[in-house]
């Protein structure tokens, strides 16, 4: 994960591509502030890909809250640049899940868990953010889950 993103880094130099080299500058932060966090609780190799995937889809919904407060402020130049940036962040994920398939996921989730009600939630989205990192927004699949248990 983190040479495709470096190889990118490099494309975008030679490209003098300013917005996406921002941007993927803004993910190697991020992943370094991450490594930094990690080497506090002892682990010196730094962080797996999956919890790569973990930071880039917090940065996404820090964006698309970002943009939605810009749209509602009447300032859409830069809701514009959010979802700019959360386009060049999506290149790293994995295909996110279609409604369809969320909706099968967390089936799958609950049967898994024997989940019968609302207080299992905790155990039906521990099962989803393991198996599913980076592939799904988990507000949806929080709704989803609640309204199949509640």
């Amino acid at each position: 994960m983190r040479d495709r993103i470096n190889t990118k880094v490099k494309q975008a130099m030679r490209e003098k591509d300013s917005e996406q080299l921002g941007t993927l500058r803004l993910i190697n932060a991020a992943i370094k502030d991450r490594d930094i966090a990690a080497r506090a609780e002892g682990n010196y190799d730094g962080v797996s890909d999956e919890e790569i995937l973990t930071v880039m889809a917090r940065m996404i919904k820090q964006r698309r809250e970002s943009a939605k407060a810009y749209e509602e402020g009447g300032r859409l130049e830069l809701a514009e640049k959010e979802i700019s940036e959360i386009s060049i962040i999506e290149q790293f994920l994995p295909k996110q899940l279609s409604d369809e398939e969320l909706q099968t996921a967390v089936k799958k989730a609950i049967s898994e868990t024997g989940a019968e009600s609302i207080r299992d939630m905790g155990r039906v989205m521990g099962i989803l953010k393991s198996n599913y990192t980076g592939q799904m927004d988990f507000g949806k699949a929080g709704g989803t889950v609640k309204e199949m248990l509640g």
